[in-house]
C-alpha cells in the first residue's frame, strides 16, 4: 500500500509540474545586421533568453524577369554563440503565386543560402523558420515548399501561421511543419480611422474559439512595436517606424488632438520624412494592458500550452517602452 501510495503522489507531482511549466521567452531580430545594443543585451540577460529568431533574408520576385530573388541578407557584427539561433526566412506571397515557379530550385537555394550564412558566422541551428502568408490562391506552390525544404534541411522546421489560416484551415490547409508560430498582430487594416490595426481585439475575438480545433501545436508571437499611420487628406500615405507618442509629444512640429492622433503644425522633415502641415499621425503602439489581455485571451483558447513566447521584436526602441519584467509577466498568464 505504501508503495502504490508513493509512485501515486509521483505521478501527481510530475503532472502538476508539467502544468505550472512556463513557456520560455524568445524574440524575433528583424534587423539586417546583427549587433546588440546595450539595452538589447541587457533585456536578453535580465529574462534568461537563450533563443533568438533572426531573419535571414526575405525571398521577393526580381522585377525585370520575375524570379525568386533574395533581398537584403543579414550581416552579423557580433558572436551569437551564446543563443540558439533559428533562422528565419520571409518570403513574400507574390513568389507562391508565381504560375511558372521552379519549387524545387527555390528550396534548393533558399536551404543554400541558409546554409552559406551559418557557415560564414559559425552557426550550428538545429530549426529553421519558413515565415510567408500564403493565401488559397497560393496555397498549392506553398505546401509543396515545405515539403522540398523539409526534405532538404533535415532540420526541424516551423511555420508562421495568421489568424484567417486557422479558422479556415480545412481551406487553407496546414503545412506539414513541425510546429507553427501564431502571429498574434497586424488584424486589422492600415486605414486613417481611430482603429490600432497591430491588435484589435473585436477583431480577434472572431477568431479565438477556432484555435482549439486547430490540429498543429502552436507557439506564440506577440508584439511589442509601434508605428505612425501618415494620413494626407484622409489617406493613408504610409507607415513610419521608429516613433511613438513619447517622441512626437516633445516636437514642437506636431500638436497631440486626442489619444491616438497628433496633426502637424507646421511642415517638417522628420526621420528623412517630409511632413506636410495639417497632415496626420495616428499612434498604433501596444501597451503592457493590451499584452496581458493577449495573453488571457490565448490562454483560454489554445487547444495546448504554448512552448514559447516569442516578441516581435527585438528593438531598443521597443524596448524602452515596457518595464524589463513585462516579458516574465505575461509569460506567467499561461
Amino acid at each position: 500500500m505504501i508503495k502504490r501510495f508513493f509512485w501515486s503522489l509521483l505521478v501527481f507531482l510530475l503532472i502538476a509540474c508539467g502544468k505550472n511549466e512556463k513557456p520560455i521567452i524568445a524574440f524575433y531580430y528583424w534587423k539586417t545586421i546583427f549587433k546588440l545594443s546595450e539595452k538589447e543585451t541587457e533585456i536578453l540577460k535580465d529574462n534568461n533568453v537563450r533563443k533568438l529568431y533572426i531573419r535571414y533574408f526575405d525571398i521577393s520576385l526580381n522585377p525585370e524577369n520575375q524570379q525568386p530573388i533574395p533581398l537584403s541578407p543579414i550581416r552579423f557584427q557580433q558572436n551569437v554563440n551564446n543563443f540558439n539561433i533559428v533562422p528565419v526566412v520571409f518570403i513574400q506571397n507574390k513568389v507562391m503565386l508565381s504560375p511558372d515557379l521552379d519549387i524545387d530550385d527555390l528550396a534548393q537555394k533558399t536551404f543554400s543560402l541558409v546554409e552559406k550564412i551559418n557557415s560564414a558566422n559559425k552557426i550550428q541551428c538545429n530549426e529553421i523558420q519558413i515565415d510567408c502568408d500564403w493565401s488559397l490562391n497560393s496555397k498549392e506552390n506553398y505546401l509543396k515548399f515545405i515539403e522540398r525544404f523539409k526534405k532538404l534541411s533535415h532540420k526541424k522546421l516551423s511555420a508562421t501561421i495568421r489568424l484567417h489560416q486557422v479558422k479556415y484551415f480545412k481551406k487553407t490547409k496546414i503545412p506539414n511543419v513541425d510546429s507553427g508560430v501564431l502571429m498574434y498582430y497586424n488584424m486589422g487594416t492600415i486605414a486613417p480611422d481611430s482603429l490600432n490595426s497591430i491588435y484589435n481585439k473585436k477583431i480577434a475575438d472572431r477568431y479565438l474559439k477556432s484555435l482549439k480545433k486547430y490540429p498543429l501545436h502552436l507557439d506564440l508571437a506577440l508584439p511589442i512595436y509601434s508605428w505612425g499611420v501618415h494620413i494626407r487628406n484622409q489617406k493613408v500615405i504610409g507607415l513610419r517606424s521608429k516613433i511613438n507618442e513619447s517622441e512626437l509629444k516633445k516636437d514642437q512640429n506636431f500638436e497631440q488632438i486626442n489619444a491616438v492622433f497628433f496633426k502637424v503644425k507646421q511642415s517638417n522633415y522628420k526621420n528623412g520624412i517630409f511632413y506636410e502641415e495639417n497632415d496626420l499621425l495616428k499612434i498604433e503602439a501596444i501597451s503592457p494592458e493590451d499584452l496581458f489581455e493577449m495573453a488571457g485571451e490565448l490562454d483560454e483558447n489554445l487547444a495546448q500550452k504554448p512552448k514559447e513566447i516569442i516578441f516581435y521584436d527585438l528593438d531598443e526602441f521597443n524596448l524602452k517602452n515596457y518595464e524589463k519584467n513585462i516579458f516574465e509577466q505575461v509569460i506567467s498568464c499561461f
